[in-house]
């Protein structure tokens, strides 16, 4: 009997494939939505093992205390405002409806009051294109314009750490622990080095697939492998 596939194993949820929670120091989102402008105190910057980005702990003038990630030349004790009056320079979280057009943002809200979910990574940055009505469009990283409720919120800037991955792994053993702290399996091995019973383009006399690699989006988790309900199939014809 052959093993089950990679992604059955990870969707099950083992903690060989679980992100591990406790590395992390805390929940990076912004608090919780309020109708008011306030100040906040980057108190301390701290490393977190399963980012690329470090996070800068604020505390309000409330007395709210958050993590986010931190912007490029953020320092300790530097004053961020946090609300809809504040003034759109690096570090300030404001309402991506009353940021001006061309400012580089991260950490933007799909939902008012969720947090923060794009743009989040290392030196990756959205940038507001236009207005529509009550929504904002915004250039992601990928180069995709998606569309943004104005009350969701931003970030000024570009997150910090950006150039990290630019480094060379020198040996294999580092690439280990660069996944391993992102709930990713390393190695990977592929399917056509496997056997016939432990991958659908496992064995046969050379490594090859032997069969199409599109599969059907309703096809059983031991067959779904492959290009999973491709777009199109075949040559181009130019």
């Amino acid at each position: 009997m052959g093993k089950r596939l990679r992604q059955q194993r990870a969707g099950k949820g083992t903690p060989t494939y679980r992100s591990k929670g406790h590395i992390h120091p805390g929940p990076a989102k912004y608090p919780p939505l309020s109708g008011s402008t306030t100040k906040g105190k980057v108190v301390e910057l701290i490393h977190d093992p399963g980012r690329y980005v470090p996070l800068a702990r604020v505390v309000t003038e409330d007395g709210v205390e958050f993590l986010m990630p931190a912007a490029e030349g953020m320092y300790v004790g530097q004053i961020i405002e946090v609300g809809p009056e504040a003034k759109p320079e690096a570090g300030n979280v404001l309402p991506i409806g009353r940021i001006p057009e061309g400012t580089e943002i991260y950490n933007i809200e799909l939902r008012p009051g969720d947090g923060g979910k794009l743009a989040r990574q290392a030196g990756s940055y959205a940038v507001i294109v236009g207005r529509a009505g009550a929504k904002t469009i915004i250039r992601l990283p990928s180069g995709k314009d998606k569309e943004v409720p104005n009350d969701a919120r931003a970030t000024i800037g570009i997150p910090a750490g950006a150039g990290r991955i630019e480094k060379p792994i020198m040996k294999a053993g580092l690439a280990f622990h660069k996944w391993r702290v992102k709930a990713r399996k390393w190695p990977r091995v592929r399917g056509v080095a496997m056997n016939a019973v432990d991958h659908p383009f496992g064995g046969g006399r050379h490594q090859h697939k032997g069969r199409p690699s599109t599969v059907a989006r309703t096809a059983p988790p031991g067959r779904k492998v492959g290009h999973i309900a491709a777009r199109r199939t075949g040559r181009r014809k130019r």
